[in-house]
């Protein structure tokens, strides 16, 4: 796969997979006009299906968010998420939450219905625990190597999650170093259901 197949002219065509693109204020700033001016030039060169804004650093994180969510939906993203925030996801309207591996037992406090649910799963037991709370998709990480995240999983163990707990209900999202077009590639023959990055929707614009 080249740089090409990702972008808007020629992704999404069958058979489908899932491209998922997460914010961080370090990649695309903390301040507005530099948010606004980083995520735009991304959506407007990759085809995404789900974005999900991330920051747990910025002091004018809901304005940020809503400038996420506003920008997104101008673009016609499907899925809008928010990291962990279950008071801004409600009260800005956003799509669904991703929540961290931390917060399963948060699952058992709020009502989920109609919010599109992701979780962080770092091991097998949280595959399944995710599973029985009925979350409609996981990131699995990390996949490749990636500084400060502990040993990678690596390509065959994914393989062999996927073929043991996707389902058509719940999606499997790779997660973790997937920085180029050939570490895309190796997901799909895994048959998980997409991909998610962050360094990866920013790596090319860079080089631009």
């Amino acid at each position: 796969m080249t740089q090409n197949q990702i972008k808007k002219e020629a992704f999404n065509k069958p058979p489908f997979f899932i491209s998922y693109f997460i914010t961080d204020p370090i990649e695309y700033g903390s301040n507005s006009k530099e948010f606004e001016k980083n995520l735009r030039a991304t959506l407007s060169h990759y085809a995404i299906d789900i974005i999900c804004f991330r920051d747990k650093t910025s002091p004018n994180k809901k304005k940020l968010a809503k400038l996420c969510l506003d920008i997104s939906r101008e673009f016609n993203i499907k899925k809008v998420l928010i990291n962990s925030n279950i008071e801004l996801c409600k009260e800005l309207g956003f799509d669904g939450i991703h929540f961290n591996s931390l917060q399963f037992e948060v699952l058992n406090q709020i009502n989920t219905k109609n919010l599109f649910t992701i979780i962080s799963c770092h091991t097998e037991k949280e595959v399944q625990k995710a599973k029985r709370f009925k979350i409609d998709a996981i990131t699995y990480s990390p996949i490749f190597f990636k500084e400060f995240k502990g040993k990678p999983k690596g390509i065959e163990n994914l393989q062999k999650i996927v073929f043991t707990y996707q389902e058509k209900n719940f999606d499997i999202i790779a997660l973790g170093g997937i920085i180029t077009a050939s570490h895309i590639e190796e997901v799909i023959r895994t048959k998980a259901r997409g991909f998610a990055s962050i360094r990866y929707f920013k790596r090319e614009i860079d080089t631009n």
